[in-house]
């Protein structure tokens, strides 16, 4: 069977000009830091796709959805290779928890500027393009 890479999403959320990450756990790329986010479903639309990850893992609404940008990332030590669809959007409602405590540890708000470390690929990859979520 041929393989062939999986599509992630990745949620970057605005509030007060910070970014909400999770630390990773369970997975690959256990214990760096991302946005929330997680696989794209079989006929979901991407903006589905965000609001149903972030409140799955997070508790909290988001809004003024859109995509942000893709990196193109190969876990070589796992054997995995993802595209990641990096959406942004706002803030709309809720508090922020871990839902799904077998996924993540931590939980918080961050500048782009001082994200927590080490990061998870996806996101290291977008910082290296030159993104930044509060400019776009």
């Amino acid at each position: 069977m041929e393989e062939r890479p999986k599509v992630g999403v990745g949620v970057l959320i605005k509030k007060d000009d910070k970014i909400l990450f999770l630390q990773r756990k369970n997975a690959h790329g256990e214990g760096s830091w991302c946005p929330p986010g997680g696989h794209l479903e079989f006929n979901e639309e991407f903006e589905e796709c965000a609001k149903r990850e972030v409140l799955e893992e997070t508790g909290i609404k988001i809004k003024n959805i859109k995509i942000a940008g893709l990196t193109n990332d190969i876990f070589k030590e796992e054997g995995k290779h993802y595209i990641t669809i990096h959406m942004l959007a706002e803030y709309d409602s809720g508090e922020a928890t871990i839902k799904e405590p077998e996924k993540s540890t931590e939980i918080g708000w961050f500048a782009w500027t001082n994200l927590p470390g080490p990061l998870f690929t996806p996101t290291q990859n977008l910082k290296k393009s030159g993104f930044n979520p509060l400019n776009f």
